[in-house]
């Protein structure tokens, strides 16, 4: 999509600016924080509470759907608990407390990414071209921060081959098809639909790591795999009822 979009006016662009700077910058930069001080576990089973988030943001913020009810919260319960057996299998757990907080930062402003995609869904604009929008003011709002933190990129590091792949993984999987693909299904099942698949992060991450790199099938992860599954059936059954 080589075109480029045309200036929306202040509204419209102030949305965009709040998306790029939840989306792409905060909730970026308070994870990759996080995972400095506590577990890549703990910050896993955190962002995970994002659909929890999104259902209070959804009702109370923008009125979109009813209250959620009984079985969405029990369906979040045996959720969280299944990714918690998921992740203490693989390595404890650790009380990090900053780390955990940021990581619980984290997925809220991820909800409220979420729902600002949504309203950009209603703009009936081409898809690439606003998650390319905000991604421009995600990167203008990460300037600071990098100032700040004395940011200075090593050449000799970044050229490393095995550096430049991590990179072009994350640029284009993790962030260019993850974010069009994202937002595509906010705008199709709505913010709090979408945000109750993020429980099936840690259940692929479990199967990737049986089949690419060998780790054992244990019972307590088989376990945890059946109550993410029947966290992510209970929830998204209320959003079809």
């Amino acid at each position: 999509m080589p075109h480029i979009l045309k200036w929306q006016g202040f509204r419209k662009e102030a949305v965009f600016a709040l998306a790029g700077l939840c989306g792409v910058c905060l909730y970026y930069l308070f994870e990759n924080i996080a995972l400095t001080f506590t577990l890549a576990s703990n910050v896993s089973v955190i962002i995970s509470a994002s659909p929890f988030f999104t259902a209070l943001l959804s009702h109370n913020c923008i009125r979109e759907g009813s209250r959620p009810s009984a079985r969405f919260y029990l369906g979040f319960v045996l959720a969280m608990a299944g990714i918690v057996m998921l992740n203490y299998g693989q390595s404890g757990w650790d009380t990090g407390i900053s780390g955990n907080l940021l990581a619980l930062a984290a997925a809220f402003i991820w909800s409220c990414y979420s729902l600002l995609s949504r309203k950009i869904s209603s703009f009936g604009l081409n898809l690439i071209q606003t998650t390319r929008r905000t991604f421009i003011y995600g990167l203008i709002f990460m300037i600071p921060f990098l100032l700040a933190m004395d940011f200075a990129p090593d050449p000799d590091f970044i050229l490393r081959p095995d550096v430049l792949a991590n990179l072009a993984f994350l640029s284009f999987g993790a962030s260019a098809l993850c974010f069009v693909t994202w937002n595509k299904a906010v705008s199709v099942l709505g913010a709090l639909a979408t945000s109750i698949y993020i429980y099936l992060v840690p259940v692929v991450t479990a199967a990737a790591s049986v089949l690419v790199l060998k780790e054992p099938v244990t019972v307590l992860r088989t376990a945890g795999i059946v109550l993410v599954l029947a966290g992510l059936v209970l929830s998204r059954q209320r959003q079809k009822d």
